[in-house]
Parts: C-alpha cells; structure tokens; sequence
C-alpha cells in the first residue's frame, strides 16, 4: 500500500474503532431525523465516551454531518422553510458561533481534560433541558426572545457544534405544529453548520482527520435518514424524548467523571 494510503488508513484509526465511529453516526442520525434535533449532542457524546476523536475533530464532523442531515430532510420533504419565524433566531446564532469558536480554540490549546469536563457536563444539563418542556404558550414570542435562544444556541454550535437545546426549549413552547418546528430547528442547524464550516476551514481548524470521518459517514447519513423518514410517524414522541434524554445523561456524566478522574 503507498504511505500516503498507508497515513490516511492510521487517521481513520483500527477497523474496529471505525465500524463504533459508524455505529455512533448511525444513532445520532435517527436521533436526529426522528425528533428534529440532537445528533450533534448524541454523536459528541459518544463520540467522546468512547474516546474515538478530539472534542474539536468531534465538533467539526458533527457540524458536517448535520448539515448533509439537513440537506437529506430537506430534499426529502420540499415544504417551504420558515425562513421568517426563524430569521430573528439564525441572525444571532451565527454572532454565536463566532464566540464558540474563539473559546473552543482556546480551551483546545491547553485545556484538554477541561473542555471534556466542559462537555459533559453541557450534555447532562442539555438531556435535562429537552425533558423540562414548559407549558405552551398561548401566543408567538416576540423577535427578541427567539434573538436572545438564537445567540445562546450559536454559542454552544461554535463551542461543540450542536446548538440544539435551547432554541429547542424555545420552539417547543411556541403554538406551532411539530412539522413546523422541525423545519424551523433543521433550517437553523444548517445555517449554524455554513457558518461554522465558514469561519474554521480557513483559520485551519479543520483538522484532515475530521475531513476523513466526514466524508466516511455522509453515505450513511444520507441513507438512514431517508430510512428514518418512513419509520416517523410510528416512534411515540415522548418515548423517544425519554431515550435520547436517558443517553444522553448517560454518556455526557461518564464522560464527566472520566474527565474529574484524569484532572
């Protein structure tokens, strides 16, 4: 085998490590398809328990992958997006995703254990965050509202590249259809993922390990969401709540502890 294969093989690591990395991507992607939101919190945090790659190379996939999800979903199903409901949301967002960014880099470069401490303990509070779903209201929030969820949101896209939980809480308590809500968190993760993928790729944060694993799961991520699509309307969305929740805490406190025990 020529050494430059022979150098790309040792990124993607042994072919056991690979088919658990697979094996991640594919829960993460029903997780996602099936409820709207989650994937970059459930493959981090896998991802992470099993120690398959850095927080950083970790975050860049999953900003990839969520937006071929995206893509997938939208191609899928060609209902308008709601550009206008959302547009207040996305705008502060990407202000977010700078700051994540810019604190990822620096936690990166010699805070290791922490940032995986950081992690952990984000997912913990996010699984608590998505069971906790408030009362609907009887009204649209204004602008504002959905601004200061979009900012907050952004923040933890650049940090961990997932931005769900709390633009989920928020769109969760508005008097939309769950159609409508799906769109609207989809449209907002890809529009988190361009900026993201915007502002790393020429400050070469992206890593060509993160560029390999990327390229590796797109197939599967294309597949099993068109597959999820049709199993839909049969996953109870409570219970699927529960089981994403319940993983999520999982995952994000061993990966707490792990970290607490290195420090």
């Amino acid at each position: 085998m020529p050494p430059s294969l022979t150098s790309l093989a040792a990124l993607l690591g042994s072919p056991a490590s690979l088919a658990l990395y697979l094996l991640c991507v594919a829960i993460a992607t029903f997780a996602q398809t099936l409820s709207g939101f989650a994937f970059g919190l459930v493959f981090l945090s896998l991802v992470a328990s099993f120690d398959l790659a850095s927080v950083a190379d970790a975050a860049n996939v999953a900003t990839v992958l969520t937006l071929a999800n995206a893509w997938a979903y939208f191609r899928a199903h060609r209902q308008p997006v709601p550009w206008p409901l959302m547009k207040p949301a996305i705008l502060t967002s990407c202000v977010g995703v700078g700051g994540g960014l810019v604190l990822l880099h620096w936690l990166s470069a010699g805070a290791t254990t922490a940032l995986k401490l950081l992690l952990g303990v984000v997912i913990v509070l996010c699984a608590l965050v998505l069971l906790r779903r408030g009362a609907v209201r009887a009204t649209l929030a204004p602008p504002r509202q959905f601004a200061a969820a979009g900012l907050v949101s952004g923040l933890m896209g650049g940090l961990f590249g997932t931005s769900g939980p709390p633009i989920v809480y928020h769109l969760y308590r508005q008097p939309l259809a769950l159609d409508v809500v799906r769109r609207g968190l989809l449209l907002m993760f890809a529009a988190n993922a361009l900026t993201r993928i915007a502002l790393n790729v020429p400050t070469g944060g992206f890593s060509l390990r993160a560029v390999l694993l990327s390229a590796i799961a797109l197939p599967l991520v294309q597949v099993l969401t068109r597959l999820a699509l049709r199993l839909q309307p049969h996953v109870p969305a409570a219970a699927l709540r529960w089981g994403v929740a319940a993983l999520l805490v999982a995952t994000g406190g061993s990966l707490a502890l792990a970290a607490l025990h290195a420090h």
